[in-house]
């Protein structure tokens, strides 16, 4: 299938993502507030859900979007709906909210949660090591004061660290019973608040038997479930806040030939606007004078430069490299087309944080199920033997042998090793249900320049010149910072030639290289300014003193390993295509060189994110390899999306996948890798299940003391630990 789009016409490539009707709504657009908050305390689908349902239903409220890996809300409201109220909103159903910075990133936050589970999770250990040395003076058969003094020491050891590191559970389960609800974390403050209560009970009674080390344990494990998986969310950020970087702070209006420097926000449409080389473009506008070349690689993927002159049209986020510009603006502030690109993605991330993992559907039920157990069991041994002591024990420990341990590590466990085994490969993952995702991948679509390609030309036809010509054109392309020039040098030098002596050599800004070569003109740029014929490949050509014109041609090397990851996906039975800005020519000739036969030429931003989600409504689940801000809304549309390290950072923010190197080929071993992950993560539920078929029947029959229900509960999330390792 071959397709190749128009390039648009617009200035604002990315406003053409919205619908026709948009120009109407954006008349109210002054009226409307954003409103960011931060949302600390959800960790499922179902706060999603909730916070959404709830902020939805507020007067003036138009959407509200929440993305769990940032643990924020995004809402678009009328102008006189206050943060303050829609935090007071939240705080009524039991979720803690502030109100945030669009601008402000997260990073800061996400190290203070994981430096105090951490530290939460190393005083649970070092108390748990504490109290098991104590119990087994009490296995070993301690008696009467001897006995209980060691328990009540236990007791002063367990109480405290219980109280601290059990915190994240307890703050939850509040939470969610103060509002009507059930999350996994009420049966874990149940099984350790009974675990606690019966021990505490015991010693008081000088009793044979306390259950502290139990308690400490359930916490313990817990809380390393709970780490890990924060581990996995820790690096992820928002593409769309790194966009939002990009937007340049300050520009230079022209105001009767005078220049000022202002803020950016000061622009409004028609200002003219002076962007000197080296600059990025602040708004999106008409280039009304000046001549230069422009880095567009941004918007389009495309790496070597464009010719500028009065009458074309620029986007926010572009670069000019050679000579300076005189903009008229013709959208400022949040109607560029960066901005615009920076909307898009955001809602792509918002779409793309509402997967249920695996996790998430095998404990919908789990909550309940377990309450009810343990309640039935109460309520039976209470009837049958009239003995509140004997039934709370066993309540407790039908709780304690359910706690979901094995559960919360069945997932982050087998993350944690997967991770690390394709980290040892050149890949670093990013976001929490990556694995899963990629498992499920069947359609993998690639951008071009940078990501297939190394992004750098490569001169081919240096064999067909003579010394000569080639001293002369290095010495000419030594003159200027084009990448074709360089390409020129870098080939003229490996093959051991010096340049040639010229004088008054000169850059022409947009168009080329000029010298006088013992007197007379020579030229080496583009094809109309040394009056040659433009070819369909990319090309400089050189205009030698009598006339001549010698053409230099080029091609964009392929990036390693991208034939070996292309043929591997192809033979894994993967639907491969191929999206990217570039010419028609260009991309048909690396598809077939690839044997790639799927592709689609002259694509824009929201082309590319467009046909990705179009692939997604059909059911494909798509893998976006990208590289560019061209690529951004695309990989953060996308089903899983991989970038490579020197991409650029806002793509590699937008990505679930890091490839550190610059070999693609380990992209078709992850495919395998992640769908093995799966495979032991439900081997892991399969385990968990098992043990609590065999044990939970054990501990309602009164089989099972708490302590012994704390041991099986460690003896499953041990073998599940050690089930992931297999990974490795």
């Amino acid at each position: 299938m071959t397709v190749a789009m128009r390039p648009n016409v617009s200035a604002c490539p990315a406003c053409a993502a919205g619908p026709a009707a948009e120009a109407l709504a954006e008349q109210e657009a002054q009226k409307d507030a954003r409103l960011a908050l931060s949302l600390p305390t959800i960790h499922c689908a179902a706060c999603i859900s909730a916070v959404e349902r709830e902020l939805n239903k507020q007067p003036g409220v138009k959407t509200a979007r929440v993305n769990l890996t940032l643990k924020r809300a995004t809402i678009e409201a009328e102008s006189d709906v206050t943060a303050q109220d829609l935090v007071s909103v939240l705080e009524g159903i039991g979720y803690e909210a502030h109100e945030l910075d669009a601008g402000t990133l997260s990073a800061t936050e996400n190290d203070k949660a994981g430096r105090d589970l951490l530290m939460r999770l190393a005083v649970a250990g070092f108390a748990s090591m504490n109290v098991m040395l104590l119990s087994v003076s009490v296995w070993s058969g301690a008696e009467a004061a001897t006995r209980d003094m060691f328990h009540w020491i236990s007791a002063a050891i367990a109480l405290p660290t219980i109280i601290f590191s059990g915190k994240p559970f307890f703050v939850s389960a509040w939470s969610a019973l103060k509002n009507g609800r059930l999350n996994m974390d009420v049966p874990i403050v149940l099984a350790i608040s009974l675990a606690v209560m019966t021990s505490l009970w015991e010693t008081m009674l000088s009793g044979e038997h306390a259950y502290f080390d139990a308690a400490l344990t359930l916490v313990f494990f817990l809380l390393t479930g709970r780490y890990l998986d924060h581990r996995t969310r820790a690096v992820a950020r928002s593409a769309a806040e790194e966009l939002a970087a990009l937007e340049v702070p300050r520009a230079v209006r022209i105001i009767d030939g005078e220049e000022q420097t202002v803020q950016v926000t000061e622009l409004s449409v028609g200002d003219l606007v002076l962007v000197r080389p080296g600059g990025r473009m602040p708004v999106d506008g008409n280039i009304v004078e000046g001549q230069s070349e422009l880095d567009r690689s941004l918007l389009t993927g495309e790496t070597l430069p464009v010719f500028a002159e009065p009458g074309l049209g620029v986007s926010a986020g572009e670069v000019n490299l050679t000579g300076p510009l005189v903009i008229r603006a013709t959208a400022v502030g949040q109607e560029t087309s960066l901005h615009r690109m920076a909307d898009l993605v955001a809602v792509a991330e918002s779409g793309r944080s509402r997967y249920t993992s695996l996790a998430d559907k095998a404990a919908r039920l789990y909550a309940p199920g377990v309450h009810i157990l343990s309640a039935l069991a109460f309520v039976g041994w209470y009837i049958y033997t009239w003995d509140v002591r004997t039934a709370l024990n066993i309540a407790a420990a039908v709780l304690i042998i359910t706690c979901p341990c094995a559960l919360g590590l069945a997932v982050p466990a087998v993350t944690t090793a997967a991770s690390g085994r394709l980290f040892r490969k050149g890949m670093l993952i990013k976001h929490s249900t990556a694995l899963e995702r990629l498992a499920q991948v069947d359609t993998v679509v690639f951008d071009k320049t940078g990501t297939l390609t190394a992004g750098t030309p490569e001169l081919t036809n240096l064999g067909d010149f003579d010394q000569d010509d080639v001293s002369l054109a290095m010495a000419l392309a030594m003159g200027s910072s084009h990448p074709l020039s360089m390409a020129i040098v870098s080939a003229a030098s490996a093959a051991g030639i010096k340049p040639a002596k010229l004088s008054d050599i000169e850059e022409v800004p947009g168009f080329g290289t000029q010298a006088l070569l013992n007197g007379q003109r020579v030229r080496l740029g583009r094809a109309t300014w040394v009056g040659a014929t433009a070819l369909a490949q990319t090309s400089a050509f050189l205009a030698l003193p009598d006339g001549t014109v010698r053409a230099f041609t080029f091609t964009d090397s392929l990036r390693d390993g991208a034939e070996e990851a292309v043929q591997a996906l192809l033979e894994d039975g993967k639907d491969v295509m191929l999206i990217s800005g570039d010419t028609t020519g260009a991309v048909e000739a690396l598809a077939n060189r690839l044997g790639i036969q799927k592709w689609i030429a002259e694509a824009l931003p929201e082309d590319k994110a467009a046909k990705v989600q179009a692939l997604s409504a059909k059911g494909k689940h798509v893998l976006m390899v990208g590289d560019g801000l061209n690529d951004t809304a695309a990989l953060a549309a996308a089903h899983v999306s991989i970038s490579p390290a020197s991409a650029l950072d806002a793509a590699r923010v937008a990505s679930d996948i890091v490839l550190l190197g610059s070999d693609l080929s380990p992209i078709a071993d992850a495919l395998i890798t992640a769908r093995s992950a799966i495979k032991r993560i439900r081997e892991n539920f399969r385990i968990a299940t098992v043990y609590n078929i065999i044990a939970v029947p054990l501990a309602i029959a009164g089989l099972c003391s708490p302590l012994i229900a704390a041991l099986a509960m460690s003896s499953s999330s041990i073998t599940v630990s050690l089930n992931a390792l297999r990974l490795r």
